[in-house]
């Protein structure tokens, strides 16, 4: 077996599109997932599972129905399942998603910005 670390910069640089998660590990049932953001997303929410986001780098706002939230580098948030929400960023935001395997990035609100689903780079 060859052990190897993954290099988050690395894989930032292999794409450069926005709003499009890409797999790079997985754990037991769970994704780890990076993605680009810039702009606004659509309201969603995932009824059946919690949606980890931690910001590497740029500042992500996102909204509730009842608020908003601003997450910086170094910190992370936890959406509980079946709360709706969506995600702003000003500037091109890195983030790593932790979710279950199968989770689409729109929710059941499909629509232009629904990504292509377990995309591996």
């Amino acid at each position: 077996m060859e052990y190897a670390a993954i290099n988050l910069a690395q894989k930032f640089n292999l794409f450069q599109e926005h709003w499009s998660p890409k797999v790079i590990a997985e754990m037991n049932d769970y994704q780890f997932k990076v993605v680009k953001l810039h702009g606004e997303f659509v309201w969603h929410d995932h009824p059946d599972t919690d949606e980890a986001f931690i910001v590497l780098e740029g500042h992500l706002r996102i909204d509730f129905k009842d608020g908003q939230l601003q997450v910086g580098p170094g910190e992370m948030y936890v959406i509980p399942k079946g709360v709706e929400h969506k995600p702003y960023a000003e500037t091109e935001v890195k983030v790593m998603i932790i979710e279950p395997r199968g989770v689409v990035n729109t929710g059941s609100e499909e629509g232009e910005l629904t990504a292509d689903n377990d995309v591996w780079i």
